[in-house]
Parts: C-alpha cells; sequence; structure tokens
C-alpha cells in the first residue's frame, strides 16, 4: 500500500478500491468524464488533489458548498464543539439545536417556526411527508414530473423521474405527479384524499428549469381554497443559492412546510431539516418522539448549521449570488450564441444555471473537456443535456472568467472532435 498521497500510485490505488470495494460501475464513470484524481484540500471555490493540483469547483457539492471549501468560521465552530460534545445524549438539551432552530425561525419566510433536524435533504423530505401526512390525516401527496426530492423510498415516491423509480418499484402509494409549472393539473390532481402538494421552487435536477412569475402563487392560493398543504422543496435552493436566501421569496410564496440540507452544514458538516408552522406542528404534540433521528440535530452539525447561517447572512452572499450570477449568465448565452446548434438554451437563478444542450453525449464530453482544464461540473440528474453551473456563492469574477473561456474552448474541441470522426 503507498503511503506517500502524492505518489501517483496513490492515485490507481484509490481508484482499484473504488472498483473493489465501493462501487466499480462508479468508479469508471469518473474515469471516462475526467475526474482521474483523489481530492484532498480545499479552500473557497479552489480543491486541489492528492498531487497538488488546483481544481475550479463550478459544481459546489451539488450545492453543497455555498460558502466554499472550508470556510474558517464554519470550521472553528465545529472543531470548539468537537472538543465540547460532538454528539447529543439524546435525553438532555441540546443547546446547539435551539440556538439554530430559533435562528431559522427568525429568517424563514411566513410562519415556519419549528425545525426537526435529520442528517440528509432526502430524510427531511420523508420528515416532511410524514408530517403532512400526520397534519391532514390524509395520504396523498402530488409531485411534479422531473422532480427530483431524494432516493429513499418517500423521497424517490415524489420525485418525477422513472429511471430512478422503476428499479425499486413497487414504490410507496398515493403519490401522483403533474407537470411542473402547470397549476391547472395540479387543481384536477387534488381530490378529498389529498394531503399535500410537494415542488421545488426550481426544478434542479431536471435542467434548472425556473417557472413562470404566476406558478408558485397560484400554486399557494390553489392550495388554500382546497385545504391542502403546501411543501416546498428548498434542498438546493435554499440558503442563498439563487439571490435570495430561500428560492420561494423571488415570488413572495410561504409554505406550510419547507425542507432544507447541503448548504445548512456549511459545507463542513451534513445535516438536514424540516419546518413547519405551528398549525401543522401541532400534529406532533401528542407523542413527540413519533419520528426522531439518533443522529439528527447532533451538536456538531447545529454548530455548523448556525455558524454557515450567519456567515451567509453577514456576507451578503445572496445578494452576490445575483449579481455575479447575471454575470454569470449573461457570458454563457453569449457563449451559446457561438453555437446555436449545439446548445439549445441557459437558463437559471442566481448562481444555480443550466446549460441544455442538444444531445447528452455532447454534454458529458464538454464535461470532460473542462475536466481537462481543471474545471469541475456535471449535469444534472434527471435531464443530463444540461450541464449545471453550481459555483461556490464566494466565487470571484476572475474564477468566472476563467471558466467562461474554458468552457467555449471545450464546447469548440467537442465539436472538432465530432467533425472529424
Amino acid at each position: 500500500m503507498t503511503t506517500d498521497i502524492h505518489a501517483p500510485a496513490f492515485v490507481e490505488e484509490t481508484i482499484e478500491k473504488y472498483r473493489r470495494y465501493v462501487n466499480p460501475g462508479l468508479a469508471n464513470l469518473m474515469d471516462f468524464v475526467g475526474f482521474h484524481a483523489v481530492e484532498w484540500e480545499g479552500a473557497g471555490a479552489i480543491v486541489r488533489d492528492s498531487l497538488g493540483v488546483e481544481y475550479l469547483d463550478f459544481l459546489g457539492g451539488y450545492g453543497v458548498f455555498a460558502l466554499g471549501h472550508a470556510h474558517p468560521a464554519v470550521v472553528q465552530a465545529v472543531q470548539a464543539q468537537a472538543e465540547r460534545l460532538p454528539l447529543s445524549t439524546r435525553v438532555l438539551f441540546n443547546r446547539p439545536m435551539a440556538d439554530l432552530a430559533e435562528r431559522l425561525a427568525a429568517v424563514t419566510p411566513g410562519d415556519l417556526q419549528y425545525t426537526f433536524f435529520c442528517n440528509s435533504g432526502t430524510e427531511a423530505v420523508e420528515g416532511a411527508i410524514k408530517l403532512a401526512r400526520l397534519a391532514t390525516g390524509k395520504p396523498q401527496i402530488i409531485g411534479t414530473e422531473g422532480g427530483f426530492h431524494g432516493k429513499t423510498y418517500g423521497g424517490l415516491s415524489a420525485s418525477g423521474r422513472e429511471v430512478y423509480r422503476t428499479p425499486f418499484a413497487p414504490l410507496l402509494p398515493d403519490f401522483l405527479h403533474v407537470p411542473f409549472n402547470d397549476v391547472e393539473a395540479v387543481a384536477a390532481a387534488i381530490s378529498e384524499q389529498t394531503a399535500a402538494v410537494i415542488v421545488e421552487p426550481v426544478q434542479g435536477e431536471n435542467g434548472v428549469i425556473v417557472p413562470d412569475d404566476g406558478y408558485l402563487p397560484a400554486l399557494r392560493r390553489l392550495c388554500d381554497e382546497r385545504g391542502v398543504l403546501l411543501i416546498l422543496d428548498e434542498v438546493q435552493t435554499g440558503l442563498g443559492r439563487t439571490g435570495t436566501l430561500f428560492a420561494c421569496e423571488h415570488w413572495g410564496v410561504t409554505p406550510d412546510i419547507m425542507t432544507l440540507a447541503k448548504a445548512l452544514g456549511g459545507g463542513v458538516m451534513p445535516i438536514g431539516a424540516f419546518m413547519g408552522t405551528p398549525e401543522v406542528w401541532k400534529a406532533f404534540e401528542p407523542n413527540p418522539l413519533l419520528h426522531s433521528s439518533t443522529f439528527g440535530g447532533n451538536e456538531l452539525a447545529c454548530a455548523a448549521g448556525l455558524a454557515a447561517l450567519e456567515a451567509i447572512i453577514a456576507e451578503e452572499l445572496p445578494a452576490q449570488a445575483a449579481m455575479l450570477g447575471e454575470e454569470l449568465m449573461a457570458g454563457l448565452c453569449a457563449v451559446a450564441e457561438q453555437f446555436p446548434g449545439t446548445i439549445t438554451a441557459v437558463r437559471g437563478k442566481g448562481l444555480l444555471i443550466g446549460v441544455q444542450f442538444t444531445d447528452r453525449d455532447i454534454a458529458a464530453l464538454v464535461i470532460a473537456g473542462l475536466a481537462q482544464q481543471r474545471i469541475l461540473a456535471a449535469y444534472t440528474l434527471n435531464n443530463p443535456c444540461v450541464i449545471r453551473f453550481e459555483p461556490p456563492l464566494v466565487v470571484t469574477r476572475a474564477q468566472i472568467a476563467r471558466v467562461l473561456e474554458a468552457f467555449t474552448g471545450a464546447v469548440s474541441g467537442v465539436l472538432e472532435l465530432l467533425g472529424d470522426m
């Protein structure tokens, strides 16, 4: 076994361990795309591999690294908590959890007040679904086609792409899916058995689909009129990503239940959460342990979450995401104009931007071309024709300029390659 992390053999050994002990298919895919390296350290939007090579991270952990890698305030908060009490006893009061819940209640929109903490976005969705059914006494959940809410059974049942659902059928009953951005379809689907509608304010994994401005307000009115709860999944869009602290604020809409994760851990700790209004949270009062998690809300994760939330607000990162997102979007649109037969759309909000190609293979080759230039990007899970650009909110203008130049070169290089075949 190689112990020198700076030796090329260290990389090969790591990849071989993936093939033998982790996920051979994933190892082959990453190798094919060009990510033939072992991540080792990072700061801001920069990641270094074990050989010391620098990469510019424009994927941002699919939304995890809003604060960049190893933000000092979050790291310091976690280190201090780790030296004191990393995990909860589960029977005494937990001050970091109480502090984070209080802060979230203060900054989230509407009447959201109570928070249950878990370990991931899909766990947050599971809890939101359970709460909706418990609070209403009804079983049916309406999701959207192309929506993505995680890969546990509840989250997968709410998600709307069959390629991930079919292999695990039968999924949970009483889930329906209607087209995104179509309030009339939701209205037609609602029945006396409907507990809630679950929707992403912006569909991330479906290719960064931004709804019409009237969609979410109309959906809120419809849910109110029909006595149905509205669950907003802000796992990817929340905490500054789209240019406001929460994406639903673009449209002045407030949910009954909201899910969070990804950026909430500050890029240092895994943490998820679902929040609810006092009205829906009453359902938990008869049995406060009806829904629980051994590790959810642990002191270490909550210390990270509070430090992350404070840093995002203090550094005014939502406003920065809005400003830099406009610049990145404009630059990507300019590139798209150079390749009208290859790039069909550029869309997004803030620093969540999708670039759609005519062919998924071209998109994959462009990702590989970016990797060759030491830039990290990826496609969206529910639409592989779309490359997402989701950099840390602390990214700089110079880094954006570098990516635009590299992206232009990658697209041009792929087209030249295909033209020679």
